[in-house]
């Protein structure tokens, strides 16, 4: 799993200090509150701590993170890239993240083709795509991941084995590809998994799992 900037892991134990990285003027920098971003607006780095982001539709922005927050990704909106700690990630219907999307103990869900170029990656929480892409592979270690109707993923899956904090983690994840999905790459899995696979779906070689077909809509 992708390590978070030490800086956000900072503010978050210090509950709130100031953020340490230098602001340019079309940075959004809070602390104790929502960074929002209009609809249609451009601006530069968004961060907060103890706090969402919410990110308008047609917005875009550079990197958006947060600590003990969620963010939101509003339809047709863009982003670098997308990081949170202890909160989920939503992207919009066409929204596009080029880079990395990635949550410490949240779900992330990607709304009808929602585009992400990057990896895409959580720790604990539900994964969810609803007929959107992920060109870098999908990794969680305790999450449920769902590859829903018509998505695709480039760069296989990897579920890893719990570890450090996580190590007591015994719920066993359950990963769903659905109807016309498309996962090319390893499906690779270091721990137990139930892999349920659609009869229309189309996966690469699967690791450490043996896959369950099923036909229709969902399992």
């Amino acid at each position: 799993m992708r390590r978070f900037p030490t800086v956000l892991i900072l503010a978050a134990l210090a509950l709130g200090l100031p953020m340490l990285a230098a602001a340019h003027d079309n940075d959004i920098d809070k602390i104790n509150g929502t960074a929002q971003v209009d609809a249609g607006q451009q601006v530069g780095d968004v961060s907060t701590v103890n706090g969402a982001v919410r990110i308008g539709a047609g917005a875009s922005v550079q990197k958006a993170d947060t600590v003990n927050g969620s963010i939101e990704l509003g339809d047709r909106a863009q982003a670098q890239s997308l990081e949170t700690v202890n909160g989920g990630i939503t992207m919009g219907s066409t929204s596009r993240v080029r880079g990395e999307v990635s949550a410490v103990n949240g779900a992330i869900r990607l709304a009808k083709d929602a585009d992400v170029g990057g990896k895409l990656d959580n720790v604990n929480g539900t994964i969810d795509l609803e007929a959107a892409h992920v060109a870098g592979g999908i990794e969680t270690v305790a999450g449920d991941i769902t590859i829903g109707a018509n998505s695709r993923v480039e760069g296989g899956i990897l579920v890893d084995k719990p570890h450090g904090w996580f190590s007591s983690s015994s719920r066993t994840p359950i990963v769903v590809i659905g109807p016309h999905a498309v996962v090319t790459g390893t499906l690779e899995f270091r721990r137990e998994v139930v892999l349920k696979v659609s009869d229309s779906a189309q996966i690469g070689t699967v690791k450490g799992a043996t896959p369950v077909k099923f036909s229709g809509a969902t399992p």
